[in-house]
């Protein structure tokens, strides 16, 4: 499985980049043809002060992507939120498969 983490807006700290990867490592028994995911974390300039932060996955499997995005206040957050719906994502497609 290969992992790709881009930022856009800002640079991540090795702090964030290592719980993205912890998080994601975990994949591989959701789904087992994983070739590839993707995580793009973004700043959300809005016209306020306070920017959203912005995490979306896709995640690369033969004939098949899941993709998500969701945003709060934290990265960590975003994130979470956005594993989770991918996870769901990967479940569903699984039972279609076997059903």
């Amino acid at each position: 499985m290969n992992v790709n983490i881009q930022t856009t807006h800002f640079v991540a700290d090795s702090k964030l980049v290592s719980y993205v990867e912890k998080k994601l490592s975990k994949l591989p028994q959701f789904h087992e043809r994983i070739t590839k995911v993707d995580v793009f974390l973004k700043l959300d300039n809005v016209v306020h002060n306070i920017k959203d932060k912005i995490a979306e996955i896709k995640v690369h499997v033969p004939k098949h992507d899941f993709f998500v995005k969701h945003s709060s206040k934290s990265f960590e957050e975003s994130f979470d939120f956005a594993l989770d719906s991918v996870i769901t994502q990967m479940k569903r497609q699984k039972e279609k498969m076997v059903a």
